[in-house]
């Protein structure tokens, strides 16, 4: 079975913002391969929402692990398709399924949006990751550290913070926020930070004074840049754990 197009989203109310080369200018959902965390547009302006983000240290790594934040790609939408095939299925092209309607066997990323090239992906040998627009180990040190489980579980599995990439580019990344990494394509760079953004004050996170400074320099630059809203609830279904 073969899909084709960027429309399929997961729980996920976006339109598209893409940044443009000479700036962040506004187009349709899934234009230029990106319909997903940071391609999506609807809130308000994400320069005035830096703002209303609270400003903090970085609390210590101290006790993060990945599994804290559940068991990898949870079905927290309950459609029977785990998250990273929801993912994969609405950020690619071309898809193809090896179950019929679920299991992404491959597809084509075109561009990615860090890196502006395109990238096949092919099941087993991979070259696209999953990214966490807001690492999961920032997060922990951000606010995430003290949440309920099932908020964590809700922040690693929501569409709004996650994308489709160049698996290498994703990996050079870490777990960096604004003031550390951005996308190698600068062209990406404004719906990039909105994204982030986003993620943040969708769930309480806190930046600190370097990354609000980071994220008002990109972002100045193409002041008309809208916040993606939407996603999934930040409290997963009680029948998912973490420990």
């Amino acid at each position: 079975m073969r899909w084709r197009g960027h429309g399929v989203v997961v729980a996920v109310a976006v339109a598209g913002l893409l940044a443009g080369a000479a700036g962040c200018t506004e187009e349709t959902a899934g234009a230029g391969g990106t319909s997903g965390a940071a391609g999506g547009g609807g809130g308000g302006p994400a320069l005035a929402a830096v703002e209303s983000l609270t400003v903090k240290g970085r609390a210590p790594k101290t006790g993060y692990d990945r599994d804290r934040f559940g068991s990898p790609w949870a079905d927290t939408d309950s459609n029977d398709c785990g998250t990273r095939d929801d993912i994969l299925r609405r950020d690619l092209e071309d898809v193809e399924f090896s179950d019929g309607r679920c299991k992404v066997a491959s597809g084509v990323l075109d561009p990615d949006p860090y890196s502006g090239k395109e990238v096949r992906f092919v099941r087993g040998r991979s070259q696209v990751d999953i990214d966490h627009v807001v690492a999961l180990s920032d997060a922990w040190q951000k606010g995430a550290g003290k949440w309920e489980p099932s908020k964590r579980i809700a922040f690693a599995n929501d569409p709004l913070n996650l994308l489709a990439v160049d698996a290498g580019t994703n990996r050079a990344k870490g777990d960096g926020d604004t003031a550390t990494w951005l996308p190698p394509n600068k062209s990406y760079r404004c719906s990039y930070v909105a994204a982030q953004v986003a993620v943040k004050k969708k769930y309480g996170l806190w930046v600190t004074s370097a990354e609000q400074a980071a994220m008002k320099r990109v972002l100045s630059g193409c002041p008309d840049q809208r916040l993606p809203t939407g996603g999934n609830p930040t409290a997963a279904p009680p029948r998912f754990h973490a420990d």
